[in-house]
């Protein structure tokens, strides 16, 4: 007879019960990159060597709990993981941990919790989306088909599930209600409002659900298990403002950007036909008279799948207020972000914490 962790080993699934780098892994926390805003983090000189050797332990514990036996599981579940990405989730579990005792191994599988459940959520949009490309990568499905991109996405958010229960009840509950808010997320941004919401309402509920909502457990996490259960609900509240600053002003980039400031096309969204702040805003002006809207909307609304009509249409967008309007709401939910960490102690940790809710609504546009 064997035990549950001989059932995951024959199945290509251990885990090491040690998160320390060995002298090959330990070379990742010299390359760890910070995202904007956190510069104060990096050039600390106690809690920048903590974040880093903190995100190489969050990185070698994401491939290990990844890693599979069978060759076609495998490289479909590292796909996105080696990808790359922000790692931002696991970021913000590591730094609001140094508010109480540090980073320690829950911490680390809490942050990879968080990652792991943001990526299994990236396989399961793309096929919806038809996406071609993520990361710089083709896409899973576009490799593999959309039932094993969907498994995929299935089989790495069951490993965060089991990195959850590790973590104790708490830490499920947790987790379950964020997937939940992160499923009704997308239902209701698929399904569209309903006849007598408010389109601009409806849309920030669904940014609050599909984005902001595992920002807001990524913090909660962080203070649960870095030991400073007195800021939990203050982190949480972070979160979730930070998460719908962050998605309205990525909203904006799509319009605003230049491609080579932002990392992605101007108005990919636009095509796609992806509901946004700005497009919403527009929309709403022209309904109420605003000429420059309707002439700007008949340029959305008509065939986009050219560049020139795309260009024409990105144009049109950009200089309309709505899009500066969208970048004002979005500075709002950083203002209200920043305001809600009051309580914690003054120091380089809520200094962070600020700057990146500033970095989320001054990247380039």
């Amino acid at each position: 007879m064997t035990d549950s962790k001989s059932n995951w080993t024959a199945a290509g699934h251990e885990v090491s019960d040690s998160i320390e780098l060995n002298p090959e892994t330990a070379v990742l926390a010299a390359a760890i990159s910070l995202p904007s805003g956190f510069a104060l983090i990096a050039e600390d000189p106690e809690f920048g060597p903590a974040i880093s050797v903190g995100m190489a332990k969050v990185e070698k514990l994401l491939r290990d709990a990844i890693a599979n036996s069978d060759p076609l599981i495998d490289a479909t579940s590292r796909h996105l993981v080696e990808a790359g990405g922000k790692r931002v989730r696991p970021l913000l579990v590591l730094l609001t941990a140094l508010l109480g005792d540090g980073i320690n191994d829950d911490v680390i599988k809490a942050a990879a919790v968080v990652e792991l459940t943001h990526l299994a959520t990236l396989y399961h949009d793309d096929v919806m989306d038809s996406a071609p490309m993520r990361r710089g990568a083709p896409t899973a499905h576009e490799v593999w088909g959309n039932s094993v991109a969907i498994l995929a996405g299935d089989l790495i958010f069951a490993r965060a599930s089991v990195f959850g229960s590790e973590l104790g009840p708490e830490a499920v509950r947790w987790q379950s209600r964020t997937f939940e808010r992160l499923c009704l997320g997308q239902l209701h941004e698929s399904i569209g409002p309903r006849e007598n919401d408010d389109a601009i309402t409806h849309h920030i509920q669904v940014i609050s659900d599909k984005t902001a909502s595992l920002l807001a457990t990524s913090g909660a996490f962080g203070a649960r298990f870095g030991g400073s259960p007195q800021f939990v609900e203050v982190l949480r509240e972070y979160g979730e403002k930070v998460g719908v600053a962050f998605q309205v002003a990525d909203d904006v980039i799509d319009i605003a950007s230049e491609e080579s400031d932002s990392g992605k096309t101007p108005g990919t969204d636009l095509r796609e036909g992806v509901p946004t702040l700005p497009i919403l805003l527009l929309r709403q002006a022209a309904d109420h008279g605003d000429g420059q809207a309707q002439a700007a909307v008949k340029l959305v609304d008509a065939d986009l799948s050219t560049d020139e009509a795309l260009a024409q249409a990105v144009a049109a967008v950009a200089a309309h207020p709505a899009t500066q309007e969208a970048w004002n709401v979005a500075r709002r939910w950083a203002d209200d972000a920043i305001e809600i960490l009051a309580p914690l102690p003054e120091g380089t940790i809520k200094q962070a914490l600020i700057s990146f809710a500033d970095a989320v609504v001054t990247r380039e546009a």
